[in-house]
């Protein structure tokens, strides 16, 4: 019997696999066993931190509403919860994404928007 070589569709999906993991180290570039494992651990692990991306970033936000509001020396004692509250009180719709701006690059501005809102 003659030798019977395999087809093309197995090396190319290995071929595949190996230019995505092409940038690891080690043997996780290298075996086809390892490299499968790693493919699929990269992939888990992007989806699973998108998510956590956008957790960090709101908590990142509310810490810094959080710190300037606080600085604030104003009349009362006010903190991040109670302008939340205040701004959904008043139906003002700002995201913390933009009040964390404000309170960066623009601090008296947040500062009057906390006055306007308990007046």
């Amino acid at each position: 019997m003659t030798r019977i070589k395999r087809g093309y569709i197995a090396r190319n999906r290995r071929t595949k696999i190996r230019l995505f993991t092409s940038t690891f180290r080690g043997t996780h570039s290298r075996l086809t066993r390892t490299i499968t494992q790693q493919k699929i651990k990269a992939l888990v692990s992007a989806h699973r931190d998108r998510d956590r991306k956008k957790r960090d970033f709101r908590r990142l936000w509310i810490s810094r509403i959080n710190a300037v509001i606080r600085e604030n020396k104003g009349k009362v004692y006010y903190s991040y919860s109670r302008l939340v509250y205040n701004l959904y009180k008043r139906q003002l719709l700002l995201n913390r994404k933009i009040l964390a701006q404000i309170a960066i690059l623009n601090r008296s501005c947040l500062y009057t928007i906390s006055n306007e809102i308990l007046k």
